[in-house]
């Protein structure tokens, strides 16, 4: 089949998303000062291309496939089809978000305080237009990094930042005023590849696999065994997609169970699950989940 050519965050993203598609199989290797890492997947080509550059080359058909943040297909408004939501970043599966920063002391309380008053950012599009539809006459300068040290040298009033907890914004002296917008990662394919018939196949697979991946990672799998006497009471403390898997051990006396939960409420479920007389407590990882 003729291949399809897939996008790679560069940066930030890069190696959380290489580590995305290993877990759903697919191994890419990247090359020493060379954008178009080994993939090994003959169906398939990679080329690394900056998020704030996938959309669009996606809408040309530069690149049939590809990963960027939902705020970079807002700013550059590509024409692309949006394949699927994939929450995920650098260092959490947490969405990121685009805020408004001003210095502890600023006078600017509210997105309405910003009349006259000059932003710095690296998404202006975006920014522009959100402060036209609120009615607020401001400049928006195109930041080309240091977004933050802007606003701390008083270069400008105000900075949209991008952010996942916020712990950053604030050591450096700085107050956020508000979210613009929340973001995350989106598999996006140009139209003509959607519209092709074997490619749209090959689309289908990556983005069922990484979704499968990214389910997984919130789940484990839980094995013990339990005494046949507490059978009805271990079972009704474990939650599962319908019901855990109960099967016979050797002796009469106790049964296996295994059950899939929800990876945050382990610690404080194999605790409750050994007073209540489970043995041999197994806690294993999930590759993927359809």
């Amino acid at each position: 089949m003729q291949q399809l050519k897939l996008g790679i965050p560069k940066g930030s993203l890069e190696k959380a998303t290489i580590s995305l598609f290993q877990q759903a199989g697919w191994n890419i290797t990247s090359r020493s000062r060379n954008y178009f890492p080994f993939i090994d997947d003959p169906d398939i080509s990679c080329a690394l291309v900056r998020s704030q550059e996938m959309a669009p080359y996606v809408a040309n058909g530069t690149l049939d496939l590809g990963l960027t943040g939902h705020d970079w297909i807002l700013e550059t408004q590509a024409d692309v089809e949006e394949i699927c939501e994939l929450t995920y970043s650098k260092s959490s599966d947490q969405p990121c978000r685009w805020v408004l920063v001003v210095p502890q002391d600023s006078p600017i309380q509210r997105i309405e305080d910003l009349e006259g008053k000059t932003i710095s950012t690296e998404l202006v599009e975006f920014t522009k237009r959100h402060l036209v539809k609120k009615g607020i006459n401001a400049k928006v300068e195109f930041s080309w990094g240091a977004t933050e040290a802007k606003v701390v040298e008083g270069l400008v009033d105000a900075v949209v930042e991008i952010t996942e907890t916020g712990s950053t914004i604030k050591a450096h002296g700085l107050r956020i005023v508000c979210d613009l917008l929340h973001t995350e990662t989106r598999l996006i394919a140009s139209k003509t590849a959607v519209n092709n018939p074997v490619k749209r196949k090959k689309i289908n697979q990556i983005a069922t696999l990484l979704q499968a991946s990214l389910k997984a990672r919130q789940k484990v799998a839980l094995k013990m065994n339990i005494p046949a006497d507490r059978l009805d009471e271990l079972v009704k403390m474990l939650p599962s997609l319908h019901a855990p898997t109960v099967s016979h051990l050797f002796d009469p006396k106790w049964f296996a169970l295994e059950t899939i939960v929800n990876s945050k409420e382990v610690r404080n479920l194999i605790p409750q699950l050994m007073e209540a007389g489970a043995e041999g407590i197994l806690e294993y990882e999930l590759r993927k989940m359809v």
